[in-house]
């Protein structure tokens, strides 16, 4: 909020052309190691479909997983603007694997099919599982000996490097990805994110897709602003830590709870459990979280970088109450 304040004291260049988005471009290409493109975005969604639009022509497709943030919680939007066709693969634990990409590449090459364009992984995935830059790094190299370009949505990213010990430069630029959407609303910031072009040279169109899309703010430095502040110290990272610890506090104190059964262990921010179907309904009516399969009383709870350690007490407490009460 004192970055946004403070980027209100004076007048300054529209769309972008103002010091603080100059400043953005130049720390993510330090943080990257190499000149990179930054185009501030509104929101997440708007910021994937331009990451995916800059890249992909009206005949080819997009491979990624079927869990998918892009293809399950964004209406419908990366397909309705990009006209790409989706091609999805169950992945294991929510995570791509070469494998698979190989496995859809049955269709390059012949004029009757969408041609496959990009790959592209979410990092943390849907299921809460994190992506090594090995892992990452196997499907650059698939995706470009097939002559695909790698995308990865970033929601999250920074849940990642702290889960991992990693940089940005070490999970990103030295794998291979081309086209990055950084998170930061879910970070700390009030809205925006930034989509982050590692190779310019492979969207020269992205801030006219910006445009069109309506993901060019005319403010562009109340975005760079938060961002800054986020990158600033590390900030970015100190609130990815304390909410993966957040995480693991809370699958640690309901691990013992008669009727809780974890799914498997948090890698970052996200705790699965399983919960007895009788008691999920009331327990959400009382403390809001997503149900993620209904059939096997799996649900998922999120932590984040303003959740304290009382708030995770108190939840245990409901969850202990609402479960015992069956």
């Amino acid at each position: 909020m004192a970055a946004l304040a403070e980027a209100n004291t004076a007048a300054a260049g529209a769309y972008g052309d103002d010091p603080w988005s100059e400043e953005l471009g130049t720390r993510f290409g330090e943080l990257l190691g190499r000149p990179v493109e930054v185009l501030a975005c509104w929101g997440g969604t708007g910021a994937n479909v331009v990451g995916l639009a800059s890249l992909l022509g009206s005949w080819q497709a997009v491979i990624c997983a079927e869990s998918a943030h892009l293809v399950t919680d964004e209406c419908g939007a990366p397909a309705r603007f990009t006209g790409a066709l989706f091609l999805t693969d169950p992945g294991e634990d929510g995570k791509l694997t070469p494998a698979a990409v190989e496995r859809r590449l049955e269709w390059l090459g012949d004029q009757h099919h969408p041609q496959p364009g990009v790959v592209s992984i979410s990092q943390v995935t849907e299921l809460g599982t994190v992506y090594t830059p090995a892992e990452i790094a196997g499907l650059a190299d698939a995706a470009h000996a097939a002559g695909m370009h790698l995308h990865l949505d970033g929601a999250r990213i920074a849940n990642a490097l702290a889960a991992t010990g990693t940089d940005l430069r070490t999970m990103v630029a030295d794998t291979g990805v081309d086209v990055l959407t950084w998170g930061a609303t879910k970070n700390g910031a009030m809205y925006g994110e930034a989509v982050v072009l590692l190779h310019p040279e492979l969207a020269p169109h992205a801030r006219f897709v910006r445009k069109q899309a309506g993901q060019l703010p005319s403010k562009a430095r109340f975005v760079a602003a938060q961002m800054l502040a986020l990158l600033d110290r590390d900030r970015w990272l100190e609130h990815a830590e304390h909410a993966n610890a957040m995480a693991h506090l809370l699958a640690d104190r309901v691990r013992d709870v008669q009727g809780v059964s974890l799914a498997r262990e948090p890698e970052a921010n996200a705790v699965f459990v399983h919960l007895p179907h009788d008691a999920i309904a009331p327990l959400r009516e009382w403390s809001f979280f997503w149900d993620w399969d209904e059939a096997e009383g799996l649900v998922r709870w999120m932590t984040h970088f303003a959740t304290r350690p009382e708030d995770v007490e108190r939840f245990v407490a409901g969850v202990e109450a609402f479960v015992g009460q069956r």
